[in-house]
């Protein structure tokens, strides 16, 4: 824990591309996640069709919104400022082993050791959030053409399950107009692991956000580093250099 009578450094972390990243993330996901909450209830709560179509069209377009912030920041890891770049943030090479060694000496020491960017234990979890966001985005993407036929891949299912081409316009959610149905029988069993994995990870995506935001909240508590409000202003305080700055 910092020491109130110490002198704090500034030390700049994350660029402006990461901070929106971050926020528009954030709004995103809850958005994705408030409105999955109720498709997966829908029944219960007594949704019509068109408001399942009316759901899962909105969840879609955000979903458009998350997919190309994250495939913008997916790209910044490889051209971005330092902490920003994949090297700094996933868990593997010298780089993490020294410092999870160095983060290991101090806990023995009772000494803890700074960290400008992601702590060894945070980027574990940064890349498990990455991981499953990744995959929500990719499986979201292929149910956005075989539920409700949109973009990228609906125009490609639409042609799948038509009875012919002269029949592709007719198709439309929740509709059996000028649907072949053994296409459709095949289409939906095609569709079936991509709904199943869409299923487990966003569950598995909303526990690996609450232990995220534990993890933040106790490091703020501990630490006082300005971890919170670096995402505002880029910037961390230390009373001793950490231990990754340059």
């Amino acid at each position: 824990m910092i020491d109130s009578t110490q002198k704090l450094i500034s030390y700049p972390v994350w660029d402006k591309t990461v901070r929106i990243f971050h926020w528009v993330n954030v709004l995103c996901v809850l958005g994705l996640i408030a409105i999955g909450t109720v498709i997966f209830n829908a029944k219960g709560l007594g949704v019509t069709n068109d408001g399942k179509i009316l759901l899962k069209t909105v969840h879609v377009y955000i979903g458009y919104v998350f997919f190309v912030n994250l495939s913008w920041r997916i790209v910044w890891g490889f051209i971005g400022s330092r902490y920003a770049r994949w090297g700094a943030i996933l868990p593997f090479g010298a780089e993490y082993k020294g410092q999870w060694s160095a983060m290991m000496n101090g806990m023995k020491a009772g000494k803890p050791v700074g960290f400008v960017g992601h702590n060894p234990i945070a980027r574990l979890m940064v890349a498990l959030l990455f991981l499953l966001m990744s995959i929500q985005a990719i499986t979201g993407l292929v149910l956005a053409g075989t539920d409700v036929y949109m973009p990228p891949f609906g125009g490609t299912i639409k042609e799948w399950v038509a009875t012919d081409k002269t029949s592709v316009e007719l198709v439309e959610p929740y509709s059996k107009e000028g649907i072949d149905e053994t296409a459709y029988k095949e289409m939906r069993d095609f569709r079936k692991p991509f709904i199943t994995t869409h299923y487990y990870v966003f569950f598995t995506l909303l526990a690996a956000i609450l232990l995220h935001l534990l993890g933040v909240v106790v490091t703020e508590l501990r630490e006082r580093n300005g971890l919170v409000s670096a995402m505002f202003t880029g910037k961390k305080v230390f009373a001793e250099k950490p231990f990754d700055s340059e």
